[in-house]
């Protein structure tokens, strides 16, 4: 189990996002970043080709897993995350103890 997962809301902590909340999209493993919805826009130029037409493209770049926190459902702040065994069940904890949701995709 991983710190964060993805559907999970989540803050920037640092960078030129910082302070920015977003629902984590991708995790991406071997990279140890994510991909959160509307933070870390960058743009891409495509060129015009037969099938498609050119122009800017936005789209979110990743972000580094060191730089989020998730958010504490309780309180609402970026919190950190603990691990405990409840019924067998490996759950994530924030600082407040309660627990942080696991969300379906």
């Amino acid at each position: 189990m991983q710190r964060i997962m993805v559907g999970d809301d989540v803050v920037v902590i640092s960078g030129n996002d910082k302070g920015k909340r977003g629902k984590v999209t991708q995790v991406l493993t071997e990279r140890q970043a994510v991909l959160i919805e509307g933070v870390n826009q960058v743009k891409r130029h495509l060129k015009a080709t037969p099938q498609r037409g050119g122009g800017i493209l936005e789209k979110e770049a990743p972000v580094a897993l060191s730089k989020v926190m998730p958010i504490d459902p309780t309180t609402g702040k970026p919190t950190r995350v603990k691990f405990q065994t409840k019924d067998n069940v490996k759950v994530r904890i924030a600082k407040s103890g309660a627990q942080i949701p696991e969300r379906k995709r």
